[in-house]
Order: structure tokens, then C-alpha cells, then sequence
């Protein structure tokens, strides 16, 4: 079974090329149930030569992607598993798109060892594949603070991240049918998912990046704050920036040569 919610962000958010390079980020859900043949020929086909897993251990098999290590992809544990007070209140207090929105600066500034790994890992030579569960929370802040290393305008991160809605049902379905168990504890003990989080609202991107901003200057800032080496975010520019933001680096270069 093909991946859910696989896309390439610079083929739909920039298909010209000006920001991003084709072929080089993809996202999406993780393999339901495990990565077989036709994820690796999926993956195989868009060059994609490093799988980097943002789930948390408890998520997470070995069998999930023991067939593409086989066929010899990289696969990162980039753990992303923030667990603290404070993210649990913001949790039970969910009831908008701009609470989902806060919630995720909390879970990146409470991951900052997991989300360094990520960026490191989204260096390597080839295409790079970057997952969670749903290919929405922590894939869509990881994959929003990537695009917007490159210049991508907000409202074009924040419509690459809405696209998860289309196979929404999918993957949810997957969800329910692999964690089963887990859900019918967590319903037993008067647990309820917040409505936001069962959808990729447009508001809670669009909060996510005005509070970048505004708490860190913007991506450079939150990452670097996570412990992410100027190199490294320089690294990612020169892999993955389209025409424009190339030259737009080129001239800054110039011009503080100068």
C-alpha cells in the first residue's frame, strides 16, 4: 500500500521552482501498516533516499520500515516526543484552530533534541521523506519551518499544510485500525481528541508562524534556539532553495563580501 498524505510541498506550494527545488522534501502519514514493496517503489520513484521518523518510541516498529532499510534507505529517528505540564494543559484546553496552532510551538520548543535531529537528517544528499503519524503536527511544523528557511510566503506554507485535509479520512482510519487498543483506553479513562487536532485547520498554521515570529524572528530563530548549527540551516538552504531564493543568498553573500 502507497503512502498516505504523500507530497511533495514544492510541486503543488511552488511549482515554479522559485523557492524550493522539486525532489528534494516530501512528507506524509506514516505507513499503514508497515512499508512494503510499494512504498519502496513509491519512494524509489521520487528519488527519496532517507526516511526521517518524527514518532515517539511507543509509536513507532521496527517493522515499519524494515523493507525500505532492505532496499537500502536511510531511515532517522528523529524523535519528536515533547512531554511536559504545560503541553498537556494546552492539550485539554484545545478547543480552536489558534489553541492547535499554540500547541505546536509548545511541542516544537519541547523537542528541540528531536527537531535539531530532523533538520540534521533533512541535509543528507538525496530526497528526504519526513513523517509522523498523521503527516500533519509534527511533519506540518517541521515541514512549515523548512519552507520558510527558503522565503516560501506564510500564506502558501500555510496551504501546503490545509492539503492533509483531503486524505484526512485515510488517515485516521489507519490510526484507529493500528492503535485500537490505545484509543479504547484513552476513551475508557474520559480521554476525548480535541476537534482541532482531528483536522489540519488553516488557523492554527497561520498562529503557528505569527508566533515564529514573534517569539523567535522566524524559523532561523526557533531552530537555532533548539540547538541547530548555523551550518546546518546554511546546508539546507544551498540543498533545497529554488531560483529566487538562490539568488537572493547569492546577493547577501555579495554584498557582505563587499
Amino acid at each position: 500500500m502507497s503512502l498516505v498524505n504523500f507530497r511533495d510541498p514544492a510541486t503543488l506550494t511552488d511549482p515554479a521552482g522559485r523557492w524550493i527545488r522539486p525532489g528534494v522534501l516530501f512528507r506524509s502519514a506514516q505507513p499503514f501498516p508497515a512499508a512494503d514493496a510499494a512504498v519502496v517503489a513509491q519512494l524509489r520513484e521520487h528519488g527519496v533516499t532517507t526516511v526521517v521518523d518524527l514518532r515517539s518510541e511507543a509509536e513507532s516498529s521496527p517493522e515499519d520500515w524494515a523493507a525500505a532499510e532492505a532496499a537500502g534507505l536511510a531511515v532517522v529517528a528523529a524523535r519528536m516526543e515533547p512531554t511536559n505540564e504545560e503541553l498537556g494543559r494546552a492539550l485539554r484546553a484545545m478547543t480552536t484552530a489558534e489553541d492547535l496552532g499554540a500547541f505546536y510551538l509548545l511541542m516544537a520548543e519541547s523537542a528541540p533534541r528531536g527537531l535539531a535531529a530532523a533538520v540534521e537528517a533533512v541535509v543528507r544528499p538525496g530526497g528526504v521523506l519526513v513523517h509522523c503519524a498523521a503527516g500533519k503536527d509534527r511533519t506540518g511544523l517541521l515541514t512549515a519551518l523548512l519552507l520558510e528557511l527558503l522565503g516560501v510566503p506564510a500564506e502558501e506554507i500555510v496551504a501546503d499544510y490545509a492539503r492533509t485535509n483531503a486524505a484526512i479520512r485515510q488517515i485516521w482510519a489507519g490510526l484507529a485500525d493500528r492503535n485500537r487498543a490505545a484509543l479504547n483506553a484513552a476513551e475508557a479513562e474520559g480521554f476525548t481528541v480535541p476537534a482541532p487536532l482531528l483536522e489540519a485547520p488553516a488557523g492554527a498554521m497561520s498562529t503557528f508562524l505569527d508566533l515564529v515570529r514573534t517569539r523567535h524572528g522566524g524559523a532561523a530563530g526557533l531552530l537555532a534556539a533548539c540547538g541547530v548549527p548555523a551550518g546546518t540551516l546554511d546546508a539546507f538552504r544551498a540543498k533545497a532553495a529554488g531560483s529566487e531564493a538562490a539568488a537572493a543568498s547569492t546577493i547577501t553573500a555579495e554584498v557582505t563580501a563587499c
